[in-house]
């Protein structure tokens, strides 16, 4: 199952200070949509409104048909059951295995016995490429590995839209390159709504059908659209965003 998400009217505020405002896009069923631009621009902020953990100033959230951001606190919880969510740091509880750390959300929303989830458990571990790492803690395991691992976690309920946040922090290229082709394989494999957010060029022009860029001076979207296209937008940040600082339609500047 996938999920499609409406952005409408939406503006994100800490008090009177407004970090983005009027953003208007839709997330389509079963695509990877990134949510890109430079640092401290807002993207993890609006995941976090995409998710409830912060309310809007204004707008609001659909996913397929359902406000979001109006629904009341028994709607919101069921809706959120449908969610699953990579945070920065795996964000795995460190006290707990790999695999119980999975089994986790199974048993605090479902009725599964302990034979279905350590199945279950089995299955999300090696669709990471973790198998036999189950009773691993994550002290004892690599940082692309614990990344593996929180994906497993987030795909515990087989949610209808997945969030990543910045899943390549902190990774050395190859892992990088490792996790980028892992969401492509799940997307392929699962068919979820995957919303990554990032401002790692390679892994954005490697999982992107299309992106959406904050931008910093105007604070609001700048452009959206596959990233490979937006290399030659209308707008310039999103240019010199996407070229690595340069802009290849200025005098004198040639794009490799």
């Amino acid at each position: 199952m996938s999920k499609e998400i409406k952005v409408e009217n939406l503006t994100m505020a800490y008090g009177d200070f407004v970090v983005m405002r009027d953003l208007n896009f839709t997330i389509k069923k079963g695509e990877i949509f990134v949510i890109m631009g430079g640092s401290g621009c807002g993207k993890s902020t609006l995941l976090r409104h995409m998710i409830g953990t912060l309310k809007p100033m204004t707008g609001d959230i659909y996913y397929d048909s359902q406000n979001f951001t109006k629904a009341d606190e028994n709607e919101k919880s069921k809706m959120l059951q449908n969610f699953g969510v990579l945070y920065q740091g795996g964000a795995l509880w460190t006290s707990m295995t790999l695999a119980e750390n999975i089994a986790l959300p199974m048993r605090e929303f479902t009725k599964m016995s302990a034979h279905d989830i350590e199945e279950a458990v089995d299955v999300k571990l090696a669709l990471v490429g973790l198998r036999g790492f189950g009773s691993f803690y994550p002290a004892e395991i690599s940082g692309g590995m614990a990344k593996r691992a929180g994906l497993a976690r987030a795909m515990a309920l087989d949610p209808d839209v997945l969030f990543f946040d910045e899943p390549s922090a902190g990774l050395d290229p190859i892992s990088s390159f490792r996790l980028d082709e892992l969401i492509l394989q799940l997307r392929n494999c699962v068919g979820s709504t995957i919303v990554v957010v990032s401002h790692e060029l390679s892994s954005i022009f490697a999982i992107a059908d299309r992106a959406l860029f904050l931008d910093t001076d105007t604070r609001t979207q700048g452009a959206i659209g596959n990233p490979k296209e937006l290399l030659h937008s209308d707008n310039k940040a999103v240019r010199i965003f996407l070229n690595r600082g340069s802009d290849p339609l200025s005098e004198g500047t040639k794009h490799e």
